[in-house]
């Protein structure tokens, strides 16, 4: 391969791509219909341009068939009249008739098949262009859900998930340690009080035998004895009694002493 060749390859692919990436869907597919639409319309005009062409035609094979008619009518009034030679003359002007309108009928025969072939082409340009209308709209919602999408993924690419989804973890625990603490308050609220309960019903229970006890060693009162005060409750001062039992001794040691 020649370099010359390699480098118009190389254009060639790089143009290729520029014309590639340049292009929009939709607006190609608003280009290619409308340039069926003028097809279409060119289309139309070559058929009733041939139609009218084939009418001509048709009219002119029917003068023809009728100067025919009218020319063996001739030739045959002659011969009755006894004039042969104008009788001659009307079959040749006949025959002039009866080529041309030989010749008309062919023209008229192919221009009848390509109205019809036109015709043909004409029907399945219209359906081919409403199809191509019914795929453009279906297309260009392609186009619209596709660019949404991709549109869609790069606003997801351009999320920090990592991020994001560290903050609802954060968040998570948060939620897990203010209802860690609900519950524990609630425990130990619930504890309090069942303490509470306990120790009211075992200090009751406690003064009841200790009131039992009391009355059990307390000596039975006549009936008719007065109550005695109650007694007092402080204890006697003892601290004076050692040197009371002293100072008695030491004078009865005095008075063993006199009488000797």
């Amino acid at each position: 391969m020649g370099l010359f060749d390699r480098i118009k390859r190389v254009v060639s692919s790089n143009l290729n791509d520029l014309v590639s990436k340049a292009e929009d869907p939709e607006k190609i597919l608003e280009q290619a219909i409308l340039e069926m639409q003028e097809d279409l319309v060119q289309l139309r005009q070559g058929v009733a341009q041939a139609i009218a062409a084939q009418k001509r035609t048709e009219k002119q094979y029917n003068d023809a068939q009728n100067e025919i008619n009218k020319w063996q009518r001739n030739a045959q009034l002659a011969l009755q009249k006894g004039d042969e030679n104008l009788a001659r003359q009307a079959l040749e002007r006949k025959k002039t008739f009866t080529d041309t309108s030989t010749a008309l009928k062919t023209s008229l025969d192919q221009q009848s098949t390509q109205v019809e072939t036109l015709k043909r082409n004409l029907i399945q340009l219209e359906s081919k262009i409403s199809e191509a209308k019914t795929k453009k709209e279906m297309l260009k919602a392609r186009i619209t859900t596709a660019k949404a999408q991709e549109q869609l993924e790069g606003m997801v690419r351009g999320m920090n998930s990592n991020s994001a989804m560290s903050a609802f973890e954060r968040m998570e625990e948060k939620v897990l340690m203010q209802e860690a603490r609900a519950q524990s308050a609630a425990e130990l609220a619930g504890s309090d009080l069942e303490s509470q309960f306990a120790r009211l019903e075992s200090g009751s229970d406690v003064d009841d035998e200790l009131a039992a006890l009391k009355a059990s060693l307390a000596p039975a009162s006549p009936p008719n004895q007065p109550q005695l005060p109650p007694q007092q409750t402080t204890p006697p001062n003892t601290a004076s009694q050692p040197n009371e039992v002293v100072d008695a001794e030491l004078e009865s040691l005095r008075k063993q002493l006199d009488q000797m």
